[in-house]
């Protein structure tokens, strides 16, 4: 057991908490060690009342103890409706503190990412992608860190953090290792559910050990602590009273001993009965009745506070309680001799001389819940119109708007609208559709719903595809949209229907509605965007004439504005999925750009087209072996996304076809790299969707490609590489790169069957690109023994397509697969025209699997050396190891031969 320690009263919340200090003063003794020391998470869990505050203010004085920079925030009940509230409060004083300049220097391309969020800085047109400014703030602490080592994170009361800091604070305790700083967290158990359940309890699992759980004192602490307080008479039967009154929670037991001090009452036996009555004015009905005590003024004083909730002063409380100044003081004041409000601890860092704030959240709670109802809503609305008056915007004033009854009021509409807006701005799309649902409420005007209801779907595309559709099916049935508004809430509707995986109800809702429009570029812009979620549609066989169709509308599009452009690309994809003349799909695509460039309006942050339009593009390009620009434009999405903070899903597609590009390309060291990265950021944004197939697929390939096999069946061991497979296309065809794989791992069968349905799945489709569907070479090698015939019709027939596209990388993959199926002379022969037309390719790896099949055909050590150089300079170690084993064979019979 924890000795019991006299010490004064004034520190009972950490009476018996040994342990746990001891815990602190040792993360903090290694942070101030070893400045290249991994970082440490502490996370106490307590009920109300336990002492974590206690507990981080004695954190707090360790750590500066010790020399340490210590920054400090904390959740509120009232404001978790508040985005980036706490993650404000923790880093915003050492932002605020330096220049413009500095700050800029220190955050560097983040500074636009991150600093709207934390309120340093304007945000920018464009709205702004979440996990970019959650990885944004990671950022900043990082580089904050470095300037102000060591130093100490301390975030109380996390159970009421806002979402957008749980999600930063989930992301920043993750990536630790390699940072030295102390991150100290104090929540509540069981205190919310839902999503903040979810992100708290990632953020106690990255501490590695289990939550501290602190537990209520013992009746000899409580004995201790009452002797402190009262003074050593205080005899056994009243201290044992005490605690069974308090059930040991320190707050209480303070709270009561306070009270008996003040009530004069003797700590003997005779006096412990009266121990409840004093117990109740402390909490719920007890406090609320001690309040009134005080008079209508404090009571009046004391609800304000409690609807402000933070950055409480005497001036700006007493305005909301429509006090004069001389009023408001004496409020405050007889506010603090009755424990309810208090000055907040200068340590935390600066406050207004006049600042206030609860002695203790439970206080807070007990006085905002005891405000009658009708009360508190109008002293909300009248607290968001101060708010306004301040100048602090629409989103500052939107939690108080949430708190009003509706009441028809254009004007809250209006404000809800333009608070939405920066909401989206700084990456708080929560924020934004929590404040047009109340919009919604209010109700708005009948002309104006549809715009709320299209802002609303707007608002939760990414994150509640399900809840858009509704939205926006109710705006579109509404009057009130303007032609281009409708047509942009048709295209979103589509897009979170193919988010949902309805992907068929997409294309015939873009369909229905073009066939509602005259022709023009409106009507133009949805057909556009039906052949796409068409395009990209890997399920049933494509309606009848539908690629016939596309033709015959690219045929009249010049490309003089962004849907005929997307036209052009629409038709060239499609063209070059089904095999068709390789020239004509990339003039079909240099059609569709300016001077060589995407249009304005096209760029991969666009986003009236969306990224699988450019990726559309990029595919066409990289298939038709024009990897120069193909790759361009990967790297060209890399770098929109990476400066404008998109680190979501756009980033990790980028990441994963710019693998592509290099595996394409034949660099397998590069493409690994971008595709483990790629899987990485897919991993964050969830399993199951087409990026995350793509990064998956590229990655078995490339690893097949380099040889590592096994490697390769891990990663689809572990990422799901397996059926069922996604509705969208997924380049290359995951169904051949299964049969592929199945091969080399043994699995013959399985891999003939896997190949077979591939086959399958691209006559129904009239994919015809031996390239991007590449199931017919593996599959002929595959039964070359056991049913020559077959393998031989599967060989001519990728031949005959191969010629048809006209590509060398088409046409000499073909030759390399005849060459295998041939013997002799003729096998030579084939074998040479594949290095021939591989060589002019840039597909090198292809080229250098074809130079050391040709050289062991021909028995020729000079071309096994070039292809073994060629191998080692695209990394691709099992075709080395062969060419090496086969060299010594060559150089073997040759010694023999002379």
């Amino acid at each position: 057991m924890t000795e019991v320690r006299p010490t004064a009263a004034a520190s009972a919340s950490l009476w018996e908490r040994d342990e746990e200090v001891a815990a602190v003063a040792r993360a903090v003794d290694a942070l101030c060690t070893d400045q290249t020391s991994s970082g440490t998470l502490l996370v106490f869990q307590g009920e109300a009342g336990l002492g974590k505050t206690a507990l981080l203010a004695e954190t707090r004085r360790i750590a500066e103890a010790r020399g340490c920079t210590v920054w400090s925030a904390r959740g509120g009940e009232t404001l978790r409706s508040v985005p980036f509230n706490v993650v404000r409060q923790l880093l915003q004083p050492a932002l605020v503190s330096m220049l413009p300049e500095e700050a800029r220097d220190y955050l560097g391309d983040w500074y636009d990412i991150a600093g709207p969020a934390l309120g340093i800085a304007e945000p920018g047109e464009r709205q702004a992608d979440p996990q970019g400014v959650y990885d944004g703030l990671v950022v900043a602490v990082r580089r904050l860190a470095a300037r102000d080592w060591p130093l100490v994170l301390l975030i109380d009361d996390a159970h009421w953090a806002d979402q957008e800091t749980l999600r930063w604070l989930a992301a920043f305790t993750e990536r630790l290792d390699d940072l030295p700083v102390l991150v100290v967290v104090a929540r509540r158990p069981g205190e919310v559910g839902g999503e903040s359940a979810r992100l708290l309890e990632d953020v106690a699992a990255a501490a590695g050990r289990p939550a501290t759980e602190l537990s209520a004192l013992t009746p000899e602490a409580v004995a201790g602590l009452t002797r402190a307080a009262l003074g050593p008479h205080a005899d056994a039967p009243f201290c044992r009273e005490v605690w069974a009154v308090t059930g040991g929670n320190p707050y209480d037991t303070v709270e009561l001993l306070a009270k008996v001090r003040d009530s004069e009452l003797p700590p003997t036996e005779s006096s412990a009965a009266e121990l409840r009555d004093l117990n109740r004015s402390a909490r719920g009905g007890g406090l609320v009745a001690r309040l009134e005590q005080l008079g209508i003024d404090a009571t009046r004083f004391a609800w304000a506070a409690a609807i402000l909730g933070d950055a409480i002063t005497v001036d700006l409380v007493g305005r909301l309680a429509t006090m004069r100044r001389e009023e408001a003081l004496r409020s405050a004041e007889l506010l603090k001799s009755a424990r309810i409000l208090t000055s907040p601890d200068p340590a935390a860092g600066p406050v207004d001389a006049d600042a206030l704030e609860f002695v203790h959240p439970l206080i807070a709670t007990a006085v905002y819940n005891s405000i009658p109802d009708a009360l508190r809503r109008a002293m909300h609305g009248i607290a968001a119109q101060l708010v306004t008056d301040l100048g602090l915007g629409p989103a500052a004033a939107s939690r108080h708007l949430l708190q009003v009854h509706p009441d028809d009021d254009e004007e809250l509409v209006d404000q809800l609208r333009e608070a939405a807006r920066e909401h989206l701005a700084v990456g708080a799309p929560d924020a934004a559709r929590r404040c047009l649902e109340r919009a919604l409420q209010e109700p708005p005007l009948p002309e104006v719903r549809a715009l709320v209801l299209y802002e609303l779907g707007c608002a939760s595309l990414l994150t509640a595809p399900a809840k858009t559709i509704g939205h926006l099916r109710e705006a579109l049935a509404l009057p009130g949209l303007g032609e281009d508004v409708r047509v942009d809430a048709v295209v979103r509707l589509s897009q979170a229907l193919l988010h949902n995986d309805q992907l068929e109800q997409a294309v015939r809702t873009v369909e229905a509605e073009a066939a509602r429009l005259p022709d023009g570029p409106a009507r133009l812009r949805l057909q556009a965007v039906q052949y796409m979620w068409e395009g990209i549609y890997a399920g049933e066989a494509p309606a009848p004439g539908r690629s016939e169709r596309l033709a015959a509308l690219a045929r009249t599009c010049t490309g003089r504005d962004n849907s005929e452009r997307a036209l052009l690309i629409l038709r060239g994809f499609d063209a070059m999925t089904r095999g068709e003349n390789a020239e004509e799909v990339v003039e079909l695509c240099d059609r569709a750009l300016v001077n060589g460039r995407l249009a304005d309006g096209l760029g991969w942050t666009d986003t009236e087209w969306g990224i699988e339009l450019l990726m559309m593009l990029a595919g066409a390009y990289a298939y038709t072996d024009r990897l120069d620009r193909a790759e361009t434009l990967y790297t060209d999405a890399l770098r929109a996304y990476e400066s404008a903070g998109w680190s979501g899903g756009h980033l990790a597609l980028a990441h994963a076809y710019v693998g592509f590009g290099h595996r394409r390309r034949g660099r397998l060291r590069e493409a690994e790299a971008s595709l483990r990265q790629a899987l990485r950021l897919a991993e964050r944004v969830g399993r199951g969707l087409p990026l995350y197939w793509s990064a998956t697929c590229n990655l078995v390939d490339t690893l097949l490609a380099r040889g590592h096999v096994g490697e390769a069946w891990s990663v689809a061991e572990q990422y799901g590489f397996a059926p069922p497979y996604p509705s969208t296309i997924v380049l290359p065809d995951p169904r051949s790169l299964r049969g592929r794989l199945l091969l080399a791992v043994g699995r013959t069968k399985e891999g003939v069957n896997e190949l077979e349905a591939a086959e399958k799945a691209a006559a129904v489709r009239g994919h015809h690109n031996p390239v991007m569907v590449p199931w017919a070479g593996d599959l002929a090698r595959a039964l070359a023994a056991e049913d020559p015939a077959r393998a031989a019709r599967l060989a001519a027939d990728a031949r005959r397509h191969a010629e048809r596209f006209g590509t060398d990388t088409a046409i000499g993959e073909a030759l390399r697969c005849a060459a295998a199926l041939e013997t002799g002379r003729r096998a030579v022969d084939l074998a040479a025209q594949a290095v021939t037309r591989l060589e002019a390719s840039p597909a090198q790896y292809e080229h250098a699997a074809a130079r050391v099949e040709y050289g062991i055909l021909a028995r020729s050590g000079d071309e096994l050396e070039r292809g073994l150089e060629l191998a080692r300079s695209c990394g691709a170690d099992g075709l080395a190891e062969r060419a090496t084993r086969e060299l010594e064979t060559v150089r073997g019979l040759s010694r023999v031969t002379s």
